[in-house]
């Protein structure tokens, strides 16, 4: 695939402060002359990249603060120079295209934890984070302001809305299913995780309303909203002989019924598996030693469906998925595809608006690596994009091509595709998506096989000799801007003005859960 790298224009000395410039794009096809990363190139490490999984179960930051890893030596003072030779931005710089504002950023405030998901619902944003979720009041979008901060630690917190209902995800063995709980080994039986659900119809006051536990916990959820009921498909993986409520094979997910009007009905009703067949791990991808570098399928890291085509796509560790949910209790695989020389953790999937496109997300190395740079290359900790051909029972996913932001970022960055939305064009094919500290970027994938980067936006590295954890998790379109969730940042607000995307503006929703997509144009 060939890339087209962004120059930046301006010449700029290392900074810690939060200047902001807008650069232009470069006729010049090569990459940053320092080619960041190319020392790292060893064996070693990528062996280390391409084995490496998310945990399954992470300590949330208020009770166990994560440490940084240094960089060598050498690989900190390639950060330095590349900052000093303006080749990336400064520690905590904001570089930008022209065809992007920063509207504004809202930092954390008594949430500590690592900022997580979003979702919408007419004035609203709802923001996850490892220590509870933030609603935050966006009519303003130049100026959001904090409705409440609900304390609730479990790890993940990815938040889902649907009338008054609010679903959080937790994915860390807790002490109990209050939002008092501390953590617990997994080991031990009384141990809780799973989805939990609040009342928001008073958005100043959310109301803890149901808890339902679930096998291997709730790393993300998806919802299947009717008029009666909210269905839950519960994501979850790395099932364990020694925990109790997570067992092999874990070859499945865990299906949720919420009454709307009785919440505190909501239960499990089915573990639909999705990967059958013989043996203790089910029959998913093996991962190594017969697939190296690929983990092995023991449930699924994200679903998104898309309810007004009875139709989902799973993101399922060494699998991807398309599969029919005219039965949302009983969803039945309708094609299966595996990439065992790129793609190392099938992560997210979405699909473009005519449902004949999936764009899978492959997140190398947890999403805790620096891995946009030279030495992993482009077709790594990269989006994978297939078409969907046939019809029916016998649709099949074709592999076209892959995209990868085109601009090298430092050892210090963590960096690898992550959560995104499509932006709401009529007849293209356009996507603005989290890289952690790669940024945002807004992509055009309407061609398959040529996908390119129209717009985006990044900080500099937060450190210059430790890689850290941050940038952001998850950038989302609503109703005329991109909301992204920075991990260590904060909440920022972008505003695209590009002559491809401003029909866009036009679009407004009701509400908006990214897994589950909307029907834009009904």
């Amino acid at each position: 695939m060939t890339r087209t790298i962004l120059r930046r224009s301006v010449s700029r000395a290392p900074t810690s402060g939060t200047r902001e410039e807008a650069v232009t794009p470069s006729q010049d096809p090569r990459t940053r002359r320092r080619r960041l990363g190319v020392a790292a190139a060893a064996a070693g490490l990528l062996a280390a990249l391409l084995t490496t999984a998310p945990a399954s179960a992470t300590p949330d930051p208020g009770d166990s603060p994560a440490a940084g890893q240094r960089v060598s030596q050498s690989e900190a003072a390639e950060v330095r120079g590349a900052i000093a030779d303006g080749e990336i931005p400064g520690q905590d710089e904001i570089v930008h295209s022209a065809n992007i504002e920063h509207l504004t950023n809202v930092p954390k405030d008594a949430l500590p934890g690592y900022n997580t998901d979003l979702a919408f619902q007419g004035r609203y944003a709802y923001a996850g984070n490892y220590d509870g979720f933030r609603i935050f009041d966006i009519s303003d979008p130049k100026a959001p302001r904090t409705v409440a901060q609900v304390l609730c630690p479990g790890s993940q917190n990815d938040v889902s809305v649907s009338g008054n209902l609010l679903f959080l995800s937790t994915d860390s063995s807790r002490s109990d299913n209050s939002c008092a709980s501390t953590t617990q080994p997994a080991t031990e039986k009384s141990s809780w995780e799973g989805m939990k659900i609040f009342d928001i119809s008073d958005k100043a006051n959310p109301k803890y309303v149901a808890a339902v536990e679930t096998a291997c916990g709730s790393h993300t959820h998806t919802l299947v909203p009717e008029r009666k009921n909210v269905y839950i498909y519960v994501s979850s993986y790395s099932p364990s002989a020694t925990f109790p409520d997570c067992q092999p094979p874990h070859d499945g997910i865990s299906v949720i019924k919420v009454p709307r009007k009785a919440p505190e009905k909501a239960a499990v009703v089915g573990f639909p598996v999705l990967f059958p067949g013989e043996g203790p791990d089910g029959g998913g991808n093996p991962g190594a030693p017969t697939n190296p570098g690929v983990s092995k399928t023991t449930g699924c890291h994200d679903l998104t469906v898309l309810p007004s085509k009875d139709l989902a796509a799973g993101a399922c560790m060494g699998d991807g998925i398309l599969f029919s949910i005219k039965d949302p209790e009983h969803p039945k695989v309708i094609d299966r595809v595996q990439d065992n020389v790129n793609f190392a953790f099938w992560h997210s999937a979405t699909f473009n608006q005519r449902a004949d496109k999936v764009v899978f997300t492959d997140e190398l190395g947890g999403g805790g690596a620096a891995t946009c740079n030279a030495a992993i290359g482009p077709h790594r900790g990269a989006d994978g994009i297939y078409d969907i051909t046939g019809r029916g029972d016998h649709r099949k996913l074709v592999f076209r091509n892959y995209y990868k932001i085109p601009r090298h970022q430092a050892d210090t960055e963590n960096c690898v595709a992550h959560n995104g939305s499509l932006i709401p064009v009529k007849g293209r094919d356009l996507m603005v998506q989290a890289w952690y500290q790669g940024g945002v970027s807004v992509w055009d994938f309407t061609d398959s096989t040529h996908p390119h980067e129209i717009a985006y936006f990044e900080r500099g590295p937060l450190t210059t000799d430790t890689l850290q954890i941050g940038g952001s998790w998850s950038a989302y379109y609503y109703n005329g801007y991109i909301y992204s969730n920075d991990i260590i940042k904060g909440f920022d607000v972008l505003k695209l003005s590009d002559r491809r995307t401003d029909s866009a503006r036009r679009v407004h929703l009701p509400e908006l859960n990214v897994q589950t997509q909307p029907e834009y144009f009904d």
